[in-house]
């Protein structure tokens, strides 16, 4: 293990860590609202959208992310249709979180009771009210820890985006590997890097799970 090496490397795997923070932060907020529009056709039980909705995530969670980049990433040219890697990669990203949301927004859905939405239509609320007020907070409450473990794992399938030539953190790995054959030095940092990413999003849903659970919501 060199120091001088880590030293020269650091600027090079602090670009490709904002490459991939930037990438992957994207693709989990739209996946969080794909996985949210899909998670209600489903508890709304919306005919036709649901069998469709259905179909993606069964396809979304048992295929591979990197399959899924090929197909977006070499296949929509196919159709005339201009690609970049990084709007690929973040597509591929959503395509694929986007079922795990959904499953974690619609098990968060389901677990409420439905004497509370009865309750609100009682007291005059309408639908969407009801649902605003009453049954989404407390579903995204109990679906915390399956929302933070999902958005560790596509934050951690950012690693495949080197498959489409994005420089991201393990791009940059395997090219200073093939390189200057710095083995021990490239996979430390990407290790340290990795950590330093996922690691605070750890925490932080560690702590919004306590807050929520002491606040009273998803008991």
């Amino acid at each position: 293990m060199r120091i001088d090496v880590l030293a020269d490397y650091l600027p090079l795997y602090g670009k490709a860590a904002l490459l991939t923070v930037r990438l992957g932060l994207t693709g989990v907020v739209f996946s969080i609202l794909l996985g949210l529009v899909c998670a209600l056709i489903q508890y709304f039980k919306i005919p036709v959208l649901r069998r469709v909705v259905s179909v993606y995530v069964e396809l979304s969670r048992n295929t591979p992310l990197l399959i899924q980049l090929f197909f977006i990433y070499y296949g929509i040219p196919k159709l005339g249709i201009p690609t970049e890697a990084a709007a690929c990669g973040i597509a591929g990203l959503t395509f694929l979180g986007g079922g795990y949301m959904a499953e974690a927004f619609r098990s968060g859905l389901e677990a409420i009771p439905d004497m509370q939405r009865e309750c609100a239509y009682s007291l005059g609320m309408s639908r969407f009210q009801a649902m605003w007020y009453i049954i989404l907070p407390q579903a995204v409450s109990i679906s915390v820890p399956a929302f933070a473990a999902n958005v560790i794992f596509l934050l951690k399938e950012t690693s495949v985006f080197s498959a489409i030539s994005l420089m991201d953190l393990m791009f940059t790995a395997k090219d200073l590997i093939g390189l200057y054959y710095k083995t021990t030095e490239s996979l430390f940092l990407l290790v340290v890097f990795y950590l330093m990413i996922l690691l605070p999003v750890s925490i932080l849903g560690s702590f919004l799970e306590r807050r929520l659970r002491y606040a009273g919501f998803g008991t």
